[in-house]
């Protein structure tokens, strides 16, 4: 199994999806200049104008989906547009939701509902590197029979366990799991 993804910049001025629900407008001046997008409202630390190149890009899924990224705001991003950390994020907090489903699904209880408030925070690597030092999963779930804390804990531990997006994260990002049962 394999799976793509097409990072274009720039980006289409416009992504065909109904769903979208971030607005593609940009929340500065951008131009195009000798064919590269620019940003002419960011300023170098010097109070001399430099045009800095737009973060915005167009991720295309080979799902079809198209997604509109940039970095995180404080990266010089645009705030309306998914970014790479964000990405991440959601990658293991979906991955994590679809195992627990399976596993539900094997050991037939009834969910009737799943949500999870997950959180990541930059830090610094080993190497002294940004990165993403610390992800907390908060999973919150609705099950027809109530389970016991430790039982709950169990099905968490076990949906991590087979988590192809866990599995796949450098061991020095703390992974937390903090699940809660909707009673």
């Amino acid at each position: 199994m394999s799976f793509s993804v097409t990072v274009s910049w720039p980006p289409a001025p416009h992504i065909n999806q109904a769903s979208e629900a971030h607005s593609l407008a940009p929340q500065t001046t951008d131009s195009l200049v000798n064919g590269s997008l620019i940003n002419d409202s960011l300023e170098s630390e010097s109070s001399t104008s430099v045009q800095q190149m737009s973060r915005d890009h167009q991720l295309s899924f080979g799902s079809g989906q198209v997604v509109a990224g940039s970095a995180a705001p404080e990266y010089r991003g645009s705030k309306n547009r998914i970014n790479p950390e964000e990405s991440l994020l959601s990658a293991l907090a979906a991955c994590h939701m679809l195992s627990f489903l399976t596993i539900v699904e094997k050991k037939r209880l009834v969910l009737l509902r799943y949500r999870d408030r997950a959180t990541a925070e930059l830090g610094r690597n080993e190497e002294g590197q940004t990165a993403i030092a610390r992800i907390t999963l908060n999973p919150e779930v609705e099950l027809a029979a109530l389970l016991s804390e430790e039982e709950l804990a169990k099905l968490h531990a076990l949906a991590h366990k087979h988590c192809f997006i866990a599995n796949s994260l450098a061991k020095e990002i703390a992974i937390e799991i903090a699940p809660r049962q909707r009673r």
